[in-house]
């Protein structure tokens, strides 16, 4: 027994090198709030959030698992209480006449009637029964910490499908206005060539353009829909739901999730609820070894009985048929096979297991929390760049459309002028909505602004 011990070691996250990128970001801020979504100052988002996480059936299986293991921690408390049974019972029976049974019941029939209280209470002198509940209370929660990861899991996928969303309609809107741009350089072509100015080779030009165009928005639009569907199941909620879906209007103001609170090792574990849940489960496993290693020790029990018997109903109340007594036992094992220490090996090996999770979900959760203040920093870089580049090409079409009015240009340039301001019009949407998208993630990472008591 005395070798088999843990071998797996516990992170301490404190001790954990933040980088550079996280070093960077660390400021004297708060942590983020509980409702978090509500930054983004859409009403219909906030909505959506509070139907899914009141109305998700995957949610609710996580809050029978709650209640699951509180019944079960219930249980594991009984075993340390006292316990005590009560039964009756009256049997009519007819006595042999050639047997121990004296007349005048025998060959006669005869109730027998009995009445007992009993009472046992195990000790628990070495503390295996508290070991047990130790572990169903850790277990209890870890299984609400998983819940709690299961709220923020959903609320993240939904607010991230919703800025999708958002994101596919400034697409369509983009690709609509460039469609109609093509269309009137089209009819100015077409008015061009009746007076002889253009040729048919101009106007097939541009009209070969259009159906990408119009497949584009098509696409578009299939996007949006599957997104609709996507978030009325995600609310637990049928596609009809997501029928009265309409546009998001996404706000974030500047500076939002820009930075990270500067004591961000040491309390993201009481953040993040996934290391929460590891935690306990640690915690959990810990408390099976301590029980597996009372196994080798004596059990002592104590049981009792006080009741009332008689053979008809005429004595049944009286003090003669009273019965009572006392049984106390212990059991001690003394060849297992090595049953006791392979149980406790199993414990042990458990125990590192634990570890070795939460030791990889605070790694993790320092990556994902590095790599979003990252992304963050990055995308702040490319919306400048977008901005330029946007203008640069607004320029580049207002210019290539005035010298084909003018007769300077052909149409291939009014074209090619028109795809590339199209291109930096989306560049510039996917940089926007990367920005919204970041901040989701990074609230995400630091746990979503929930608190859980890990004491």
């Amino acid at each position: 027994m005395g070798n088999v011990k843990p071998q797996a070691v516990q992170l301490k996250p404190a001790g954990l090198n933040p980088g550079q990128a996280i070093a960077a970001a660390s400021a004297n801020i708060a942590w983020p709030d509980e409702r978090w979504w509500e930054a983004l100052h859409d009403e219909q988002l906030n909505q959506l959030v509070s139907s899914a996480l009141r109305d998700n059936p995957s949610l609710r299986a996580t809050l029978a698992r709650v209640r699951q293991a509180e019944a079960l921690a219930g249980v594991a408390q009984a075993a340390t209480q006292p316990r005590v049974d009560a039964s009756a019972s009256a049997d009519r029976e007819l006595y042999s006449a050639h047997s121990t049974i004296p007349a005048p019941l025998a060959g006669n029939y005869a109730w027998k009637n009995t009445a007992t209280l009993s009472g046992s209470y195990d000790l628990d002198l070495w503390g295996r029964n508290r070991d047990a509940l130790a572990a169903a209370l850790d277990e209890m929660h870890m299984a609400a910490a998983e819940s709690q990861m299961a709220r923020l899991t959903l609320a993240t996928s939904i607010v991230r499908t919703y800025i999708q969303l958002s994101l596919e309609y400034t697409l369509q809107d983009s690709v609509a206005e460039n469609l109609a741009q093509r269309q009137r350089i089209l009819d100015i072509t077409r008015r061009r060539k009746a007076a002889g100015l253009a040729t048919d080779l101009e106007v097939t030009n541009i009209e070969t353009t259009l159906p990408a165009g119009r497949r584009e928005h098509e696409q578009i639009g299939e996007s949006i829909a599957l997104l609709r569907n996507q978030l009325a199941a995600l609310i637990g909620k049928g596609p009809g739901d997501g029928d009265t879906i309409t546009r998001p209007m996404l706000t974030l103001a500047a500076g939002r999730g820009d930075a990270v609170p500067a004591n961000l090792p040491a309390e993201l574990v009481g953040r993040r609820p996934d290391i929460a849940a590891q935690r306990w489960r640690v915690e959990a496993a810990g408390s099976r070894i301590a029980g597996a290693k009372k196994d080798f020790y004596p059990n002592l029990n104590l049981a009792a009985f006080v009741g009332v018997q008689s053979l008809g109903f005429g004595h049944f109340l009286e003090s003669g048929s009273q019965m009572r007594g006392i049984t106390p036992a212990i059991s001690l094992p003394v060849f297992e096979g090595g049953r006791l220490r392979s149980q406790l090996g199993n414990q042990t090996a458990i125990y590192d297991g634990a570890v070795e999770q939460y030791n990889a979900a605070v790694i993790q959760a320092m990556s994902e929390v590095a790599n979003a203040v990252v992304k963050i920093a990055s995308v702040r870089q490319q919306d400048q760049l977008a901005q330029r580049a946007l203008a640069s090409a607004q320029r580049q079409q207002q210019l290539a459309e005035r010298a084909y009015q003018s007769g300077l240009t052909d149409t291939l340039n009014v074209i090619n002028a028109q795809l590339t301001l199209l291109n930096e019009q989306q560049q510039m949407a996917q940089v926007a909505s990367k920005q919204l998208d970041n901040y989701a993630l990074l609230m995400s990472a630091l746990g979503g602004g929930i608190k859980l008591d890990l004491h």
